[in-house]
């Protein structure tokens, strides 16, 4: 029967960085893991944030049991606001990813309805026919889990964002051993792995490696040190406070995230600050410049960032002078690099030693994402029968499902898409249509404004071709045209005074030619303006700017 099929639907994060969001169904119960965003690119004119369309989700709102979150980061919580207005189901996840989705849905009003459920590496819970054992894996985060969800049909295993480290800063191991029990047990029905790190040979460093390179560069600095790095990166920060400590500096913290983030991780335990380590921002001119440390929030070159004002001299409290070393002790996202390297060049022009990507002597930064080998080895360990790649550009699926097939192991590798409809049983798994998918492109001013696609082809229309206006002024009782048509243009190369005294003409010629009935229906003759405008613009200048006819009773 078709019922006793488990469904897998990604909704998100097949295809592209970001928006992970994947949908499972037995019958008429659905499970969600994660619920991330995108940030948009360039030619999405003014939108902030991207979020998958969960159509799917909003059409079978009755089934949603749960959403469950694998770890912190924006790419697999951003999108909780925008899911949760839409839906209210519990969210599980574990403390530190609670923590920051709090932060995230009290910002937009979410939280006193919220239903936040903690959930323990180890320890096993039900969701009706689901039950789902959170297993320890280590990434660049804190409190991070693989999931292995146990459905009639048998495991299904989704390893989140991982690499395997053996030897984190904070002394909680990969929990290779779980993973080891689920491959004795029988083996895992479908395994769904990370993709980020799929080209990259050998393993992925440990955390620890960027230890002495960065004390390399504390002892060395003689004035200020500034350092950047995700302010997720509890491990990182905490190597960096450590360092300071060691060296003689005491540590301002500046920037929103920056701040936010060392508050949540002292709250939970996980940030261990020695007394009289920290000082106000305010408070860095009174101590010598060699000692003090400066962590700063802005590591991709966001325009409105701590970084990004202090590198153009504009930041109240951090100031960079000539001498001073900024550390950037992340990886560049993709797409980010222009704003990145502007960020760059201030420094540069300030004098100040930039440190980044300096992989030459030691490293700085290690990415938190397993390279082929860790993908290899988590294969072998659990046994899979069907593989399906996650997180990741179509061209990292493709190539994770020749990885996956080069171990021998899975009896078949699956390349899904988002929207795909995965249909598995003990035996078998088959791709069975499609459901809804896309992106949703939001303008987050405070509430949640859900931008339209023809909102962003006008954007991007008016960016390219600018917009011309055209004011008439109508009698309200008479429906005469009471003065001639005034023509605006912005954003419009061509300033030819006589383009537009030809296009007022023309669109007089237009109202004359129209009689009393259309005049008074200002739809149509708004209409019958921006064509006959449209055409006489095109054949006089070759440009298809934006048309807007504005019509003014009086």
């Amino acid at each position: 029967m078709a019922q006793d099929k488990l469904r897998m639907i990604p909704l998100g994060g097949l295809g592209e960085f970001g928006m992970n969001c994947m949908a499972l169904r037995w019958q008429d119960e659905i499970i969600v893991v994660d619920a991330g965003l995108m940030f948009p690119e360039e030619e999405l004119l003014g939108v902030d944030i991207v979020v998958p369309d969960i159509s799917y989700l909003t059409e079978n709102r009755d089934k949603v049991k749960a959403i469950l979150l694998t770890h912190g980061h924006e790419d697999h919580i951003g999108g909780l606001p925008w899911i949760l207005s839409e839906l209210n189901v519990p969210v599980y996840g574990t403390e530190f990813t609670l923590a920051l989705v709090e932060g995230k849905l009290d910002e937009h009003r979410l939280l006193d309805d919220a239903d936040l459920i903690e959930m323990l590496p180890g320890k096993r819970f039900t969701l009706g026919p689901f039950s789902v054992m959170p297993i320890r894996v280590t990434h660049s985060l804190v409190d991070c889990v693989a999931l292995a969800i146990h459905t009639p049909v048998g495991v299904v295993l989704h390893t989140g964002d991982f690499k395997v480290d053996l030897s984190p800063p904070d002394g909680k191991v990969f929990d290779l051993q779980a993973f080891a029990d689920l491959g004795k047990a029988g083996g895992v029905l479908a395994l769904l792995q990370d993709s980020t790190n799929v080209d990259r040979r050998g393993w992925t460093p440990s955390e620890r490696a960027v230890r002495p390179r960065l004390d390399e560069i504390f002892a060395q600095t003689k004035k200020k040190l500034f350092f950047t790095c995700f302010s997720s990166s509890i491990t990182r920060l905490g190597l960096a406070f450590e360092l300071a400590q060691k060296h003689g500096r005491k540590v301002a913290v500046v920037g929103r995230s920056m701040d936010n983030s060392t508050e949540i991780a002292q709250d939970l335990g996980y940030l261990k600050i020695p007394q009289g380590l920290l000082i106000h921002p305010g408070q860095i001119k009174e101590h010598p410049a060699e000692k003090v440390l400066v962590m700063i929030s802005g590591t991709q070159g966001e325009p409105m960032s701590a970084l990004s004002r202090a590198a153009v001299n504009n930041h109240k409290f951090a100031k960079i002078e000539a001498g001073d070393t900024v550390i950037m002790s992340s990886r560049v996202i993709p797409g980010n690099e222009k704003a990145i390297y502007r960020v760059v060049d201030h420094l540069e022009r300030r004098d100040a030693v930039v440190i980044h990507d300096d992989g030459t002597n030691g490293l700085i930064h290690v990415s938190g994402h397993g390279s082929q080998e860790e993908l290899k080895l988590i294969i072998n360990l659990v046994q899979p029968k069907f593989f399906i790649p996650v997180h990741g550009d179509y061209r990292h699926l493709k190539r994770h499902v020749e990885l996956a097939l080069s171990t021998g192991v899975p009896e078949k590798a699956i390349l899904l898409e988002d929207g795909d409809v995965l249909e598995l049983t003990r035996d078998s798994a088959t791709k069975n249509g499609k459901v809804t998918t896309g992106r949703v492109c939001i303008d987050s001013g405070g509430s949640i404004d859900v931008v339209e696609d023809v909102v962003i082809r006008d954007r991007q229309h008016l960016s390219e071709d600018g917009i011309v206006i055209a004011i008439i002024a109508i009698n309200k009782r008479t429906g005469r045209v009471e003065s001639p048509p005034e023509i605006v243009m912005r954003g419009f190369a061509l300033d030819d005074a006589q383009v537009i005294a030809e296009a007022r003409q023309m669109v007089g010629r237009t109202l004359e030619g129209s009689n009393a009935e259309e005049k008074q229906d200002y739809g149509v003759i708004k209409e019958k303006i921006r064509n006959d405008l449209k055409r006489f613009l095109q054949k006089a200048t070759s440009r298809r700017p934006l048309i807007m006819p504005v019509i003014m009773e009086i």
